[in-house]
């Protein structure tokens, strides 16, 4: 990915869309995916990537984080378990990859590499490859 990314920069201040506060009557996952969006992305962990890629926050500039996260530990875990963050990725809608197809080729790069994965993951990497 050539594409450079400001990583002291916020969700917020990238995408220029500031949302509101958390209301009382939101549920512990809205606080913390707005509370994520106000951090600078280059101060996210793989767990806060992974909450944030499965609610479909992000993407454009959270995907190619990920991404090399998982050109280093393709099982990079979070708080679920081992290869969480790769399993949030390919759970990604699937238009993002028709806008940022650089992005689903070098993530076919890195899941042909995988083997022996579980098998809910292993049917999410077969799924991600036969669209």
């Amino acid at each position: 990915m050539t594409r450079s990314l400001n990583r002291h920069r916020s969700l917020e201040e990238l995408e220029r869309d500031r949302w509101s506060a958390p209301s009382a009557d939101d549920t512990r996952l809205v606080a913390t995916a707005l509370a994520l969006r106000r951090r600078p992305i280059g101060e996210l962990t793989v767990e806060d990537m992974r909450l944030l890629i499965r609610q479909d926050i992000g993407l454009s500039h959270l995907l190619p984080l990920a991404l090399e996260v998982l050109r280093e530990n393709p099982m990079a875990e979070g708080h679920m378990y081992e290869g969480d963050l790769l399993s949030a990725v390919l759970a990604s809608n699937p238009s993002v990859w028709a806008e940022f197809p650089e992005l689903g080729r070098e993530l076919r790069v890195i899941v042909s590499k995988l083997t022996g994965l579980p098998p809910d993951l292993q049917q999410s990497v077969e799924c991600f490859l036969v669209p």
